[in-house]
């Protein structure tokens, strides 16, 4: 009665069925299941799922990289950047360089000791 033609079962079961290529033990099992995501989702009744499969498609190659490439991914790069764009909205204009580049360096937290390269023991 809430969901009449299933349409959170699938969109959910799509959701697992991506989320899983993502979880495999071998990179080249998730990579089977990345390409099964890609052959099917474009194809989904869903709107929403549907054109998540036609971006999926569109960055195949982007996508599929993961697994080729032993897992690396640019995610920590990618949230600094966000960090630092963050700052730079929130700072108005700063015009000394010096007052910037410190804001957005103890926005991105290089002050933590928890954040920073551990020291080797002596």
């Amino acid at each position: 009665m809430g969901d009449p033609h299933a349409e959170v079962e699938v969109a959910w079961l799509c959701y697992q069925q991506l989320r899983s290529a993502y979880h495999q033990e071998r990179l080249t099992d998730g990579r089977v299941v990345a390409a099964r995501v890609l052959e099917s989702f474009h194809t989904c009744p869903i709107p929403e799922i549907a054109r998540l499969g036609r971006t999926l498609r569109a960055w195949r190659q982007q996508f599929l990289a993961y697994f080729d490439t032993g897992g690396v991914s640019n995610g920590g790069t990618e949230a600094i950047n966000l960090i630092i764009e963050k700052t730079r909205r929130s700072a108005h204009g700063f015009r000394n360089f010096d007052n910037y580049r410190l804001r957005i360096l103890l926005a991105a937290g290089g002050h933590k000791p928890w954040r920073t390269a551990p020291t080797p023991a002596s």
